[in-house]
């Protein structure tokens, strides 16, 4: 073993040199990026990982840098190749020098990008996604759902702000045919890391009102290609197939198609051609309904065209079996007719002599009839005026008695009323106004009425001063005051 000791810097120097003699020029290296930030002076500042094949068991890291000079260059340069998003999760590969700081440990300064790496590699993740789809049983899942002839009643996945959603809501509701398509609007995320679970969600949500619903609708509407890589995800992929409702894509981009166009029911380009579709669909049905419509006319036409034929050739079978039917029945009329007279002669004799012996049996039995009667009729009347007398002599006793108890009572009233009468003279004559005049009062009037105020007077009013022996008149000149012992009162000239 070595006594030989450094110190943690000198040891540090030693492992510096020897990478930098190792490793001279950059090299190219496979990694993940784990993690990436970029700073506000646009340097890159990224976390690279290596995991274990079959797992996300991570077996290796370390640091990288892309300075903001060369960042500029290779982030579009990557994203334009790609058509992927810079970003963290992709595995790349990248051309870096190694270098080692005494104080920052091991790191790699990234000079270059390979864009056809991570090409191969999201081709390689895009097929192992569909065949996990496919040996999960669900790639064409949504697809085996029958789609309503005329869906009408659409959720529609989309971000609220997207220009597509607009454009196929303008689309939809307006249509020349006058379609009427009712549309709900679940927001969602539709780019980004965070657009999967976001679109997931409104998924889910659509879920509990799954039977108001015809057909799902996910819309995006333009933009770059790299914005796209978040429809190539298997948890969102696995989601649509197996949803219960028809989905219907319309992302809007037309090169290859996303897990997601593969695993949906229908898949359009843009969102306009999502409406034209669904508007298209319910032109098609009610084109059907106006040909079954007129094919239904055309065979109720001839329907009635063949009754009306039958009908006639019965009502002209009907008018010949009743001509026939009113032949023979005049026939047999006639028959009949001369059978009567042949009859009537010997029914007329035989019914004559009948006549006679039930008018002897009912001459007889009318008299014995009358007879009791008559008899009965005497009995009758001699009760019914004894009973009559009788009653009329009860009833005169009775009146008798009414007529003196009725005599007594109005005496009495008479008496009580002519007291009552008395009373009410009485009371007439102490109110009588000639009498209260003659008891010293008097009534004062101005133009025929009587003054009640003295505030109702005022000079030169001629007033009417009435006594109980005659009238006096004097005009008004003036008012009194009043006085300790006396109210005020008016001067006046007679």
């Amino acid at each position: 073993m070595s006594n030989q000791q450094h110190t943690l810097s000198e040891l540090q120097s030693l492992v510096k040199r020897s990478l930098e003699e190792t490793f001279p020029m950059p090299v190219w290296v496979k990694a993940e990026i784990s993690e990436m930030t970029v700073n506000r002076s646009g340097h890159c500042y990224l976390d690279l990982v290596e995991t274990e094949q079959g797992t996300d068991t991570v077996i290796a890291r370390c640091r990288a840098t892309i300075w903001s000079y060369t960042f500029r260059i290779l982030k579009p340069y990557f994203e334009t190749t790609t058509g992927q998003s810079f970003n963290q999760g992709l595995k790349v590969l990248l051309q870096a020098k190694v270098e080692y700081h005494e104080v920052y440990g091991f790191s790699l300064n990234i000079r270059d990008i390979d864009p056809v790496y991570t090409l191969g590699d999201l081709a390689r993740q895009r097929r192992e996604i569909i065949r996990r789809l496919q040996e999960d049983g669900v790639l064409e899942m949504n697809k085996e759902l029958e789609l309503p002839l005329v869906p009408q009643r659409i959720a529609v996945i989309s971000s609220p702000t997207a220009a597509g959603l607009q454009d196929f809501l303008d689309q939809l509701h307006t249509n020349p045919h006058q379609f009427v398509f009712y549309t709900k609007l679940f927001p969602a995320v539709m780019q980004g890391n965070e657009a999967p679970r976001s679109i997931m969600n409104a998924l889910e949500l659509i879920y509990e009102y799954e039977d108001f619903f015809d057909a799902v609708v996910i819309i995006r509407g333009g933009g770059a290609q790299l914005d796209l890589a978040c429809f190539d995800h298997y948890e969102l992929a696995f989601h649509v197939a197996q949803f219960p409702l028809p989905v219907i894509t319309g992302i809007g981009h037309d090169k290859d198609d996303t897990v997601i166009d593969l695993v949906a029911h229908t898949r359009m380009k843009t969102p306009t051609a999502v409406a034209e579709f669904l508007i298209g669909g319910a032109l098609r049905f009610s084109e059907e309904l106006k040909e079954l419509e007129k094919h239904f006319t055309e065979l109720i036409t001839d329907q009635l065209e063949e009754n009306k034929n039958r009908l006639n050739d019965a009502a002209d079978l009907l008018k010949q079996l009743v001509n026939q039917l009113i032949v023979d029945q005049q026939n047999r009329l006639k028959i009949a007719r001369i059978q009567l007279a042949n009859r009537s002669g010997v029914f007329l004799k035989d019914q004559k002599s009948e006549l006679k012996k039930y008018t002897a049996e009912v001459k007889s039995m009318t008299s014995r009839f009358v007879s009791q009667q008559k008899h009965l009729l005497d009995f009758s009347g001699n009760k019914l005026n004894f009973i009559f007398r009788a009653q009329v002599l009860k009833n005169k006793n009775l009146l008798n008695q009414f007529q003196h108890l009725i005599k007594i009572q109005a005496t009495d009233q008479i008496r009580n009323e002519k007291k009552t009468l008395i009373s009410f003279q009485e009371k007439l004559r102490l109110i009588d106004p000639q009498n209260i005049l003659k008891r010293g009062y008097s009534l004062t009037m101005i133009n025929g009425k009587i003054v009640k105020s003295i505030t109702k007077i005022k000079a030169g009013d001629l007033l009417e001063t009435r006594l109980s022996d005659g009238t006096v008149e004097s005009r008004v000149e003036g008012s009194l005051p009043p006085t300790p012992s006396k109210r005020g009162g008016l001067k006046t000239s007679y």
